[in-house]
């Protein structure tokens, strides 16, 4: 009775480290690997900097976005959801599922779910559809709450497949349309309709009424020569767009002019890292309070001063595909790393909707 009772607890012990060990494992904490190509990086990472696991056991993270409530929502693109981490979870909950195809059919690609999300001036949750072939917004952060298309086609054609999207202060939203959510990921793709893989703005995205059909006379073909566009951000006076190409030929990133009717013009090349032969490339953008631009590329995050010099690159451990602005002071930038997500810890506060 004794040896039984012993066996008992030795196997309750041994259930309860396995547990504790699988609650390390999804929370772990290492020194930032930092290459530096210029000192102006020190004001950027801190001495010390910790990169840390918050959620992880995905597949292809993607699309995180930082709810004022004090929350993280991100995308699970194979998966076809998003999902939501709050500061204390050891995990995170799936929010909504589907997120991006919803047909009966099956999808028959690699990535059914939706990709990169923002904040309108409002608040309210706004979607990269991916293999809904759409931009939408949720009008509450209720899961099951009314759902707006803000876009599905462009000169009576339908989009490729919404990839990121940001919103200048003015309301109006500016996204890429890369064919990364069709089934084949190509330009043969059968189903694709546009010939252009094209850089799009929503004039006054903001005001559609919730409900309401896309209006589409308001929607604009502003880049269509990249041929793979991904990321994109504003400077944070809003005088430039900045727009990187995931093409493995052609892995650059870009800068425009934008002009006062919302236009861009004047394309500058930033950086070229098309020889560099590590894992990843240009994907998710986003900039600092003093003007710093953060993108992944090969490696990791590829940091530029605002004079477009290669200041740096937080290396990880998978190859990356997005970042959002987080916390309090939102200093902590959060990452989405193929099947985790991470966070730095970062001296300055970044541009955030």
């Amino acid at each position: 009775m004794l040896y039984n009772r012993a066996v008992k607890l030795s196997v309750v012990f041994l259930a309860a480290s396995f547990a504790c060990s699988i609650a390390v494992a999804r929370l772990t904490e290492e020194p930032v690997k930092l290459e530096k190509s210029d000192a102006g990086i020190d004001a950027i990472v801190p001495a010390g900097a910790k990169l840390e696991k918050i959620a992880t056991g995905f597949t292809w993270t993607e699309g995180p976005i930082w709810i004022h409530e004090g929350y993280l929502l991100f995308a699970d693109i194979p998966a076809n959801a998003i999902h939501k981490w709050v500061p204390g979870w050891s995990n995170s909950k799936i929010f909504i599922q589907p997120s991006g195809w919803t047909e009966a059919a099956p999808f028959g690609g690699k990535e059914p779910g939706s990709n990169g999300m923002t904040l309108d001036p409002r608040g309210r949750l706004t979607v990269a559809g991916h293999a809904r072939r759409n931009v939408w917004r949720l009008e509450t952060m209720d899961a099951h709450g009314q759902i707006t298309v803000l876009a599905d086609s462009y000169q009576g054609k339908r989009l490729n497949s919404p990839n990121d999207l940001v919103y200048k202060s003015d309301g109006s939203l500016y996204f890429t349309d890369p064919p990364y959510g069709l089934a084949t990921q190509s330009d043969e793709d059968p189903k694709k309709q546009l010939k252009v893989n094209g850089v799009y703005r929503i004039e006054g995205a903001a005001k559609q009424a919730p409900g309401a059909p896309p209006a589409h006379d308001k929607i604009q073909l502003l880049i269509s020569d990249i041929t793979r566009p991904n990321g994109l951000c504003f400077s944070p006076d809003e005088k430039y767009l900045y727009v990187n190409s995931s093409d493995l030929k052609k892995k650059i990133w870009m800068r425009y002019v934008v002009k006062p009717d919302g236009s861009v013009t004047d394309g500058k090349l930033i950086s070229d890292a098309t020889s560099d032969p590590r894992e990843g490339g240009p994907d998710g953008m986003k900039v600092d309070q003093k003007g710093n631009i953060y993108s992944t590329g090969p490696g990791g995050i590829w940091i530029f001063s605002p004079e477009l010099q290669h200041i740096g690159t937080i290396d990880l451990p998978e190859k990356a595909a997005n970042m959002a602005w987080g916390d309090a002071d939102g200093k902590t930038l959060y990452i989405t790393d193929s099947t985790s997500v991470y966070r730095i810890k970062l001296k300055i506060p970044g541009v955030r909707p």
